[in-house]
């Protein structure tokens, strides 16, 4: 049946208070379910209290969740194997509680995978976007989609919109980077992943998945979480909206609302955004949801609850998430026709993603008995395995003196390994993780002495004494920060961490002052190189840029590796003694001193040369990467049509193994009515190059992409790969096809 009919059925039954039930997603979902006395689960008189207030919930979030916030661990949450029965004790007492069989969407936390105990990991998605390889992000999204849907998930909030705009921020690991372009790609692949292509895996073994944020929080003033982005129009548009732009065109069915304002706007109530850009512009069809009590917070500007709830409500928000305040929403609409609309349009559009994920009475479909296990088994392994390869594809080599790497074994009689990062597996996973289970993921120490068992490896704390450093043949330091949250953490409300962090250097609450890194490891890496007379490896795991000046100085080569994951110990050591080669490119800048940020490879005007004491603010500049053996771009071409331009560029392997490149194409539009970005990301690929062959790369890019808008026949471009460059102008006609190169593959 079209979705349209059954809704408007049932719109038209539905009393204004079980409307504004679906509108809330008021419970902390692991607070709703315990354990029965004898066996299996219940609901909780928590619980059931919010069914009877309104015949049946719109959402209910984390179930599943298992971290240091919601309390559960391997001890008391909820195991794999007991996700499918939870679940579907879960809907059949919502659809019981209320007269119209309307189940509930169950929403978890997914922005690196499921944040449930046994919910498989990916890198996050700052190490992601270090591999820019959007197809494989496709293959592990769906994968986390088939484990989510297997486990009677409905919604997966996962982060992708932010913008790596000022590297103080905490939440930097959860950006594709500081690129519009890059993270609006990996934006598309993972709706793509997640929902298949045109929504067709959604209640089919994928899930509806809900963007976070937007937008600009990646802006916010010194890197505050959630604080204001200062920022004009045309940057918003230009840098902080193609990504959400890619979703809706990829089919997205869900976007969060952010905490933060836009010139005092805050985005729970800016209806310019959510409404004029998302749904009239861009022809978004499905539901907003605002971030954990966002809607609250609007009372400093509204003055009262309710105020709060109908802004919000008026701006575009559908679906509230632990807010008090949308729950008023029934007495303003009965007191007002224009709310009783606003509410009418909110739940349509929630009942209507409830009929595609077959919530409603007429619509509902359930697997047979038994095959949610095996299905979440299945998913499981492949994202597991997909992890894998991503955590590789992660790796960036920045620094590289006389060819150090890679290493060779069977010459290491004696390593040694220290920093922070030498032992500690939670540092390798990132913010937003459930407890793993024991002896599922190895440190860096575990995995080095598995590649070097005829070596000693000596992991002393602290800084290296002469004694550990005698007759080692190499030192590798494991040196960055961590996002790990234990368990006596204080949290805020919404699961932040509040005060002081115990363990964490990075994540949500973690915004930072300073970019060194944290616990004096620069005169740890001094000291090493001072007392050590062989080569020291650094290799940094780190959730944001930090200021690797000193690092750089002291050490022969230097890997950063972000927070690759649970496999990201023995891709660490297989990049080293070259088992693979680390291909991936910075999707940041890396600054070269803590005060000259933010500075981003794509502002309008350069900052070297402005500071007295920092002459050159960038020590690595984005999509900065160096590989182990050499490739060759050479033949750049480009040629301009009226809407399209043919940019082509071949790369040679002289090499005797197929070799991974990962090729940008940057450039510098001039000639439009405002000052030009200083270089912009037009176009990337990532490519296999067989042995002593030639690939060729072709891109066929929209105009609008490539040159300034209303530039009156004085634009150009100049085209950026490597080392070359070609510059053109805009064609009135369009050339033909141009002929193959010869020797060459296309790609």
């Amino acid at each position: 049946m079209p979705t349209a009919e059954p809704v408007e059925r049932l719109l038209a039954k539905l009393s204004p208070r079980e409307k504004v039930g679906q509108l809330n997603q008021r419970l902390y979902g692991w607070q709703a379910v315990e354990r029965a006395p004898r066996s299996g689960f219940r609901l909780t008189d928590l619980a059931r209290a919010e069914l009877d207030r309104w015949g049946g919930l719109g959402a209910l979030y984390g179930v599943f969740r298992a971290d240091a916030w919601s309390g559960r661990t391997w001890a008391d949450g909820i195991r794999p194997e007991e996700r499918a029965e939870v679940a579907a004790l879960v809907q059949d007492e919502v659809t019981r509680a209320g007269d119209h069989g309307i189940g509930v969407l169950l929403s978890e936390e997914a922005p690196h995978g499921h944040q449930a105990l046994g919910g498989t990991l990916l890198p996050t998605n700052l190490a992601v976007a270090a591999g820019w390889d959007p197809e494989l992000l496709t293959e592990a999204a769906a994968a986390v989609a088939a484990e989510l849907a297997a486990s009677g998930v409905h919604l997966a909030l996962v982060s992708a919109l932010d913008l790596l705009r000022d590297p103080r921020w905490g939440r930097a690991e959860e950006c594709f980077g500081e690129d519009p372009l890059l993270a609006a790609e990996l934006t598309r692949a993972l709706v793509i992943g997640m929902q298949g292509t045109d929504r067709g895996a959604v209640g089919r073994g994928g899930v509806a998945i809900v963007l976070k944020h937007l937008a600009a929080q990646g802006e916010a003033v010194g890197g505050r979480n959630g604080q204001s982005a200062v920022i004009g129009p045309r940057d918003l548009r230009e840098l902080h909206l193609p990504a959400a732009r890619a979703a809706v065109e990829a089919g997205a069915l869900g976007f969060m609302a952010a905490y933060n304002d836009i010139d005092g706007v805050p985005c729970c109530a800016n209806r310019d955004l959510l409404t004029g850009f998302l749904r009239d512009e861009c022809g978004f069809d499905g539901i907003v949801m605002a971030d954990g009590l966002a809607v609250d917070r609007l009372t400093s500007m509204t003055g009262d609850p309710a105020g709060a709830a109908v802004a919000a409500l008026e701006a575009g928000v559908d679906l509230s998430l632990w807010d008090e305040s949308f729950a008023l929403l029934e007495e303003a609409a009965l007191a007002d026709p224009r709310v009783a609309e606003l509410v009418d349009a909110a739940c349509r559009r929630v009942l209507t993603l409830k009929h595609r994920a077959g919530l409603l009475g007429d619509t509902a479909h359930e697997a047979a008995p038994g095959t949610h296990r095996e299905a979440l088994t299945l998913a499981g392994r492949s994202a597991d395995g997909l992890s894998r390869r991503l955590a590789r594809q992660s790796l960036v080599l920045l620094h590289n003196a006389g060819d150090l790497l890679p290493l060779e074994p069977r010459s290491l009689t004696k390593v040694v390994l220290a920093g922070p990062n030498a032992r500690d597996v939670t540092a390798l996973l990132g913010d937003y993780v459930p407890p793993l289970p024991p002896g599922s993921a190895d440190g860096l120490d575990l995995a080095l002495r598995q590649a070097l068992p005829d070596a000693e490896v000596v992991c002393p704390p602290g800084v290296p004494t002469a004694a550990d450093l005698n007759g080692a043949d190499l030192v590798i330091l494991a040196l960055g920060g961590t996002s790990h949250r234990t368990y006596a953490e204080e949290f805020a409300a919404n699961g932040a961490i509040a005060g002081q962090a115990a363990t964490a250097t990075a994540g949500e609450g973690v915004d930072l002052a300073g970019l060194a890194l944290p616990g004096g490891q620069d005169d740890l890496v001094a000291a090493v190189r001072a007392r050590a007379g062989c080569p020291v490896v650094a290799v940094v795991i780190a959730g944001r840029p930090h200021v690797l000046t000193g690092v750089l100085a002291h050490t022969d080569a230097l890997l950063w590796a972000g927070y690759p994951g649970p496999h990201g110990g023995h891709a660490i050591a297989d990049a080293l003694f070259g088992g693979y080669e680390p291909v991936g490119r910075l999707p940041f800048t890396a600054p070269s001193h803590p005060g000259a940020v933010p500075v981003r490879h794509n502002d309008r005007h350069p900052a070297g040369d402005v500071y007295q004491d920092a002459p050159d603010p960038v020590l690595f500049p984005f999509g900065h990467g160096l590989r182990y053996r050499p490739v060759l771009l050479d033949r750049l071409t480009a040629e301009a049509g009226a809407d399209t331009v043919r940019v082509r560029v071949e790369v040679a392997n002289p090499g005797d193994a197929a070799a991974e490149v990962v090729v940008p194409l940057f450039g510098r539009r001039t000639g439009g009515r405002v000052l030009p970005r200083l270089r912009e990301l037009l176009a990337f690929r990532r490519v296999t190059v067989p042995a002593g062959g030639r690939t060729a790369v072709v891109w066929d890019l929209p105009a609008a992409r490539c040159f300034a808008e209303d530039a009156a026949g004085r634009a150009r471009t100049d085209l950026y790969v490597a080392d070359l460059h070609e510059t053109i102008r805009p064609a009135v006609h369009s050339p033909g096809p141009a002929d193959p190169l010869p020797d060459s593959e296309e790609s």
